[in-house]
């Protein structure tokens, strides 16, 4: 009986014996392989515009951004399925009335097809865009910029080159191709930080990993004749601010169709809401929850399927947030349904101050008579296109996008009241418009 305890012992000793060798041999593989990580098969130029190239030296990173070609279908307000948001919210097409936007407007697909949609949608086609437009689209920024000059680059049509452009976001767009460091390569972005006195060589790896995406994700204008690309931001970043500098340069974009009124339209201002949010203030960069960090093998690399959040909540979210992944589900929706319902009711204002100063104007009212409705409607429809435009439905800074919308919509009824006033004047009638 001894003999056979001491054999089961003895055979016990030896599987964990065993186990502990080839635990130890998994993990000398895997730092072994993390070790070699990333294998330089290839030279990489510094004009190197093919993340197929880069991907020779960095399969991992290629495999996960070539995903970023997949439908992977609608959040709730977003996602990669390329719908139609003016037949969605139709209301859009009377407040963008007279500009491209209201002739196509979709909700984007990923970094894949930055180029591809731009190159079809239909306002490069309808109206004779500025090549400032190709500055976030195209791979072969950098390389016009380098040949045509920053403000020739700009002023030339659109349509003169687009035979030019093939390659949509890309690894050098964010990379050095000799170090891998994060670095800016567009002037705009560049231009925007010198202004506010800040030098992105001295930035942290951390700032770094959101400064890269706001070379794209932010507002901007074409500036002058040249339509050089400037983002607003000398007087600051939140929309009052932004608003402050356009106002005092007396930028448009364009004039209303119905009411006549001077227009700003705002592009996607991720950067600038972000700014005011608890994820900024606490130095969560956009690649945290964009790009969070994913294991294969004994290798950690930042997911380069860049995607919504809402589609990768455990990695996205869970990491710093400690709760079940259906709760953290349940506030980022109950944010954004929170935002989209005043993005609403911000619209029917919209709406309804249009239809009062088209009212005045058929009554007999003058551009003169109406400056004040012009300036309402104005400042009102730019903070509804501040948040609409935004891609987090409200997510990025909850409490500014409720204060904007607030905003949007009392601006919407002062502009309502100020041309019900002069109709109620030159019609001689005492009719009540309050809201």
């Amino acid at each position: 009986m001894r003999k056979i305890i001491y054999g089961v012992l003895l055979l016990g000793l030896i599987l964990v014996g065993v186990g502990i060798g080839a635990l130890l041999a998994s993990v000398a593989t895997r730092q072994t392989e993390a070790a070699q990580y990333p294998l330089q098969v290839v030279e990489i130029s510094e004009d190197e515009i093919d993340p197929s190239v880069w991907g020779l030296n960095f399969p991992m990173h290629y495999d996960r951004f070539s995903m970023t070609s997949i439908n992977y279908g609608e959040t709730p307000y977003g996602g990669a399925e390329p719908y139609s948001k003016l037949e969605r919210y139709p209301a859009m097409i009377r407040l963008w009335a007279g500009y491209a936007f209201s002739r196509d407007h979709n909700e984007e697909r990923g970094h894949f097809y930055a180029q591809i949609d731009q190159e079809n949608t239909e306002r490069v086609k309808i109206v004779s865009q500025p090549g400032a437009c190709i500055n976030c689209h195209a791979g072969e920024t950098p390389q016009l910029i380098a040949s045509m000059g920053w403000e020739q680059f700009n002023a030339t049509p659109y349509n003169d080159l687009v035979d030019q452009l093939h390659t949509g976001s890309t690894c050098a767009d964010c990379h050095d191709p000799e170090t891998m460091a994060l670095r800016l390569t567009r002037p705009g972005l560049i231009n925007a930080l010198e202004q506010q006195g800040r030098d992105w060589t001295e930035a942290s790896r951390q700032e770094m990993r959101s400064l890269v995406c706001a070379q794209c994700h932010v507002e901007y204008y074409f500036a002058g004749d040249n339509k050089v690309l400037t983002f607003p931001w000398s007087e600051g970043m939140n929309i009052d601010e932004i608003e402050a500098y356009y106002d005092d340069l007396g930028f448009r974009d364009w004039v209303h169709a119905e009411t006549g009124a001077p227009m700003i339209k705002i592009q996607h201002p991720e950067t600038e809401l972000y700014s005011t949010g608890l994820h900024a203030s606490s130095d969560v960069a956009c690649a945290d929850c964009h790009m969070p960090y994913i294991r294969t093998g004994g290798i950690k690399i930042s997911d380069h399927w860049l995607r919504s959040p809402l589609t990768n909540v455990s990695a996205a979210c869970q990491t710093c947030h400690n709760l079940p992944e259906e709760q953290l589900e349940a506030r980022i929706t109950t944010i954004q349904d929170r935002t989209a319902e005043l993005l609403r009711s911000s619209e029917e204002a919209l709406l309804e101050a249009i239809d009062t100063i088209v009212a005045a104007k058929e009554a007999g009212a003058t551009d003169e008579d109406l400056a004040e409705a012009y300036q309402f409607h104005r400042a009102s429809q730019m903070r509804w296109d501040f948040i609409s435009s935004e891609n987090s439905t409200g997510f990025h800074s909850p409490q500014e996008a409720a204060r904007v919308l607030a905003n949007s919509i009392d601006l919407a009824h002062r502009a309502k009241f100020s041309a019900a006033t002069v109709l109620n004047t030159l019609s001689g009638q005492n009719v009540n418009f309050t809201p």
